[in-house]
């Protein structure tokens, strides 16, 4: 079974993929990376047939450039500047860069070594394409389409009957049941309710007149583990130092969770707390993380309903509506709903991550404020990254900080 080819733009990404790597232009062009495929479900296996296709799909993606259009519309992006667009004119996937073989219990093996600001960029396109030739190669794909448009409809009604209230940004590239879908779920979600601000997906932002969201992932603040200079327990500090030397504010969400929320804090100060107009929830309890950033605003005498709280953990309608209805007097609040916009289905979605574990040879982790997320291939480094947190953590704590 040979499939179309699933990545046909540069720009069918998520936005956050080019405001991190303008930074990594600007400042860290000497970090490498290396990253990791992970599926957290249990009795997946990817067969030969699947890897076939998968590689094949990498190859095409690695044919493809940035047309003239898509750099146009990079450059109208406010915050994205016109030398990193020159840049993008001359780049693209380099293949020599992703390994794809057999390995673990799935049978599926990727890994990406290079230059980060090219390493990194593989992330979403390779999620998007594993995540297609499963479904269409290990299930009726018709049959999924058909519930998945089900399920919408009853979603867009729900949104037109009040049932839900709150606005959302659509983040469903990495796991979409297919390219095509995504596609349609946009269109409608934009076309069809008034709750829809924008997509994280570039191409169809532009494609249909939305506006693109994003701002960094975890992977941002772990490059900074990489860096030899930087302490590890202030890797936010630096992280969002650079950030706001790139943007000046105007590209400002800030991720909480990479080396946890409670140490995040110590480093979003009086003048990191005025340069980012809000933060972004992704492990936890989001109930009582809404409540610690808004207590942590009131601190600085800063009003928290002028600030955003975005939401983007594992969501559903049901679960947004609620935490709005919490929230919503209290500051601003907004969503970021991927896989149950994008691949909500009759059969369960793939939890399937690619994810930054070595930095110029070092290795790098993602804490989170769920113990379940962390990820590191090297488990003496995480006690020691662990460690390094509680021992800052515990020192300001003794100093009154």
């Amino acid at each position: 079974m040979k499939l179309d080819p699933i990545v046909v733009s540069l720009l069918d990404t998520d936005l956050y993929k080019f405001n991190m790597d303008q930074v990594i232009f600007h400042k860290h062009t000497d970090l490498c990376g290396q990253y990791y495929f992970r599926c957290r479900n249990e009795n997946i296996v990817f067969t030969d047939e699947m890897l076939e296709e998968i590689n094949e799909q990498v190859d095409h993606l690695c044919s493809l450039r940035f047309k003239k259009k898509e750099l146009d519309y990079l450059r109208s992006i406010r915050f994205i500047k016109n030398d990193y667009v020159e840049f993008l004119r001359l780049w693209h996937p380099i293949r020599d860069y992703v390994t794809i073989g057999r390995d673990g219990e799935t049978g599926l093996s990727v890994v990406v070594d290079g230059p980060l600001f090219s390493a990194m960029q593989f992330e979403i396109y390779l999620l998007e394409i594993i995540n297609e030739v499963y479904f269409r190669m290990a299930y009726d794909y018709d049959e999924l389409l058909a519930s998945a448009k089900e399920r919408l409809d009853k979603k867009i009604a729900a949104f037109n009957d009040g049932t839900y209230t709150f606005s959302f940004a659509e983040f469903g590239c990495r796991r979409r049941l297919s390219r095509e879908w995504e596609d349609e779920v946009v269109r409608r979600f934009a076309s069809e309710t008034k709750n829809c601000v924008g997509t994280s997906n570039v191409y169809l932002a532009m494609k249909y007149d939305l506006t693109p969201i994003g701002t960094y992932a975890h992977e941002y603040v772990q490059m900074y583990q990489g860096i030899d200079e930087i302490p590890l327990a202030y890797t936010n500090h630096y992280a969002m130092q650079d950030w706001y030397d790139e943007y000046k504010g105007d590209n400002g969400t800030a991720l909480t969770d990479t080396i946890t929320t409670e140490l995040f804090l110590k480093d979003f100060n009086r003048s990191m707390v005025n340069n980012y107009n809000g933060v972004r929830h992704d492990s936890g309890d989001p109930y009582k993380w809404g409540e610690m950033i808004i207590e942590h605003y009131k601190k600085y005498g800063v009003d928290p309903k002028t600030k955003l709280l975005l939401f983007s953990d594992s969501l559903d309608f049901d679960r947004a509506e609620k935490l709005f209805q919490y929230f919503k007097d209290k500051t601003k609040v907004s969503f970021g709903i991927g896989t149950f916009c994008s691949n909500d289905t009759s059969v369960d979605a793939l939890n399937i991550v690619i994810k930054l574990q070595y930095v110029n040879g070092r290795p790098v982790a993602k804490l989170s404020d769920a113990p379940g997320k962390a990820m590191c291939r090297d488990k003496e480094y995480l006690t020691y990254l662990q460690r390094s947190v509680a021992f800052r953590l515990e020192r300001q704590k003794n100093d009154g900080i």
